[in-house]
Order: structure tokens, then sequence, then C-alpha cells
């Protein structure tokens, strides 16, 4: 028998750590405690992020609506929106590191393009106050809560495609950037 080993199955943990890889970035310390939480190495991280890209980039790939439901399982909620004129399904999957919050893939309801993935706030659960910008620490919100404490508030282009930046108006009205990473606060900039 050979010396090669199949690789362990990917599933929410792995998922985790992906979000993680990307949050590493900005937020090293919280993700060093969120990743040794989960009982994994950086060197572990860094393969389940080898492995996402892998899924998604691959000939003949799933689409990223499949993906999710392959690595997550079948959604915890499922439900109909409208924004705009514009109809889709709103996938919801819980996310262990952050019970409070759901990760969230917007698809269109003809389809099934997959239009946004990101982290929000889990139906029921407590959203944080947000009265000033020292309320703003790092993965205490959400962009929509960000956005709905301090507006007007502005969308801005990430650094990446799974970041968000939000020119915000403070108290006293000046202007911040806020930085999101999957939907969560990272950083003020």
């Amino acid at each position: 028998m050979s010396g090669m080993s199949t690789p362990a199955p990917f599933g929410p943990r792995e998922f985790q750590l992906v979000l993680l890889r990307r949050m590493a970035d900005h937020q090293p310390d919280l993700v060093d405690d969120a990743r040794r939480e989960l009982g994994a190495s950086t060197a572990q991280m860094r393969e389940a992020n080898r492995r996402w890209q892998a899924m998604a980039r691959a000939r003949g790939a799933r689409g990223p609506l499949s993906r999710y439901r392959s690595v997550l399982g079948p959604p915890e909620t499922s439900v109909h929106r409208r924004i705009g004129d514009l109809e889709c399904e709103a996938h919801l999957w819980p996310v262990p590191l952050w019970p409070d919050l759901r990760f969230e893939v917007l698809a269109a309801a003809k389809g099934g393009a997959v239009w946004n993935e990101w982290l929000v706030r889990a139906p029921g659960a407590v959203p944080p106050v947000l009265r000033t910008v020292d309320d703003l620490v790092p993965w205490s919100c959400t962009v929509d809560e960000a956005g709905r404490a301090f507006a007007p508030a502005t969308p801005m282009e990430g650094s990446a495609p799974t970041r968000w930046q939000l020119s915000l108006t403070v108290p006293g009205g000046q202007r911040c950037v806020a930085e999101f990473c999957w939907g969560l606060l990272q950083r003020l900039l």
C-alpha cells in the first residue's frame, strides 16, 4: 500500500479556516485565537484555503451555490427576497466561530447565479450597539449594521473580491472608511 493518504473531507471546519485565511491579513491575533479554537494549525488553514481555491477553479467545477451546499450541507434557512427590482434567494448557514452570525449566499431566483457571499447577523440575534467610532472594533459588526448605524454610508470597492469598504458618517459629521472581509468588520482606515 502506498504512503499517499486521501485528504480529509472539506466541511464546515475547513470552510471557517478559509474565512479566517482572508481575515489574517488584517487581524492576525484574532485569527490565531479562532484558528486555535478550531484546533487547526497555520499550515492547515493555508491548506484549507488552497483546497477551496482549487475547488473553485477546477475545470468543470461546481457553481458557487452547489459548492457551498456540498461543503456546508443544506442551508439552515432559505428565503425569497426582493432587492429593488431584483428577486433572489438568501441561503444562510451557521458559522460556529461566530454563533450570532450566518454565512449568507444571495443567488438569483432564476438560474441560481451567486450575487454575494458574506457574514450577516443571524435572524433573532441581537445586533451590536454602534453609537461612536469607538464601537467599531474588529469583528464587532457586519457591513449592513455599520451602514445603518453610521448613515449615510457609501459603498466603496474593496481591495479583493471578499473585501468591502464603506465610507461612514460618524457623530460630528466626520467621514471614516471601514474595511470588511467576508462582511465582518476588520478595521478602520
